[in-house]
């Protein structure tokens, strides 16, 4: 079997491809082929793949790179799609103009993340494109942000051969599992309640044993304490609200807060991970000790993930430093699609009738159970006033900006930034698409 990743170049892969060589995925794929767009990043990529330290006996899967996205797709059974049009320049343009106007600056959230997608949906069609030329009946995992946003786009090329994975919502599950007491198997989300978009949900209940562990968990300051959302949000604002919410939720509830501690910073997140990056590519190229240089960077780079939601004396948990988010998420969903071994894990999906309240088409990120079949929706109740409002209000905004980009309707995309719950006023959503037209003179050629 065939694992085409698209964006092979990309920073994570080798944790996709040491995750092939030992333990539960092994032996899945006989081929990992790697395209980008940028063929010394991919070189430099497959020198770390390469270097990987693996448990004696390990077996890895043949590793091929070809420099030419159509051959790298051409009998490929599965394709990861990683890419970041614009690179990290892209993002640190994303993030200054948001600034400028006295906004939050995200990569994902708010305005930087809208100009991301409009940025990416017409690079990301492309590929949907050429995967229906090549692979056909392949399936399409999707790990290009703003996921929710990107899989939406490609559904009416892919259908449902492409599901949206992101780590953030799965990584809150295992968190407050692990707090309560019953950690759940991996792959299994029994009397779990998640409810929301991307970047944007709510875990609502943990049933165990006949009862919701999770009213008495977030009853618990000290069992809070133990896991970042619990510290992020804090006790109080956590019993109030009567849920967990997805750490990027602390962009909404703690707006201002957040604002102030980005516009503060010496650095944007996306300059930072340039300057610790800096030189790296070409370093991984000419170093005898190509892996030792990646890890030292990947590390650096985890330690610094949404810091302005933490005091300057908080680190990061040991368990989430050590990787294992979204290429655990990938490959449990192939293993589940290419073997039929069921699996059930916080997707990117189509709504369907899930959430009756939204439309069928909308992705939405919910629990799911993925088999050879395909993916469906497990059952969640139904959203709160307030969470219903809220993802009400940010889907209507994705899918303004994924119409834009199709339709190259301009004024769609100003309705997406006017109407956003974190732009605060419809002459500064003017003001920020001029911004963005400016900095990233590709997306004027987006209009008709």
């Amino acid at each position: 079997m065939k694992l085409a990743v698209i964006g092979g170049g990309g920073f994570r892969v080798p944790l996709i491809y040491r995750a092939l060589c030992s333990g539960t995925f092994a032996g899945l794929v006989n081929e990992v082929c790697l395209y980008d767009a940028d063929s010394s990043r991919t070189a430099a990529i497959a020198r770390v793949a390469r270097d990987l330290p693996l448990p004696h006996g390990a077996q890895p899967p043949r590793l091929t790179v070809n420099e030419r996205l159509e051959d790298a797709l051409a009998g490929a059974d599965v394709v990861f799609v990683a890419i970041r049009p614009g690179g990290a320049g892209g993002r640190v343009l994303d993030e200054r103009v948001a600034i400028a106007e006295g906004l939050l600056g995200q990569e994902t959230v708010g305005a930087g993340g809208l100009s991301y997608a409009l940025r990416s949906i017409p690079q990301m069609l492309t590929v949907a494109e050429a995967i229906v030329a090549a692979c056909p009946d392949a399936w399409v995992i999707n790990f290009t942000n703003p996921a929710g946003i990107i899989t939406g786009a490609l559904q009416p090329l892919l259908g449902g051969r492409i599901i949206g994975i992101c780590d953030s919502a799965s990584g809150l599950v295992r968190r407050a599992s692990i707090a309560v007491g019953v950690p759940l198997p991996p792959g299994s989300l029994t009397g779990v309640d998640y409810v929301g978009l991307n970047h944007l949900g709510w875990l609502r209940a943990l049933e165990y044993d006949g009862g919701d562990l999770l009213p008495a968990l977030l009853a618990d300051s000290s069992r809070l304490a133990v896991f970042e959302e619990g510290r992020v949000f804090g006790p109080q604002f956590l019993h109030m609200l009567g849920a967990l919410p997805n750490e990027y939720l602390f962009y909404y509830y703690f707006h201002a807060e957040a604002r102030r501690s980005v516009a503060a910073a010496p650095e944007t997140r996306g300059e930072s991970i340039i300057r610790q990056q800096d030189g790296l590519y070409p370093d991984l190229l000419s170093t005898d000790r190509p892996f030792a240089a990646w890890e030292a960077a990947r590390r650096s780079r985890e330690e610094g993930y949404l810091a302005e939601a933490r005091t300057a004396e908080e680190s990061r948990d040991e368990a989430d430093l050590a990787g294992g988010g979204y290429e655990q998420v990938a490959l449990t969903v192939m293993r589940a699609l290419v073997r039929d071994e069921p699996a059930e894990l916080i997707l990117n999906i189509r709504n369907g009738n899930a959430i009756p309240q939204l439309p069928a088409g909308a992705v939405v990120e919910i629990p799911a159970r993925v088999t050879g079949h395909g993916v469906r929706a497990l059952p969640v109740g139904t959203p709160t006033p307030h969470q219903l409002g809220l993802i009400s209000q940010v889907l209507g905004v994705e899918q303004d900006v994924i119409a834009a980009v199709v339709q190259g309707d301009r004024s769609l995309a100003l309705r997406a930034f006017a109407l956003h719950p974190l732009i605060d006023s419809a002459h500064t959503a003017q003001r920020l698409l001029r911004g963005y037209e400016k900095a990233l003179p590709g997306l004027r050629s987006l209009w008709r």
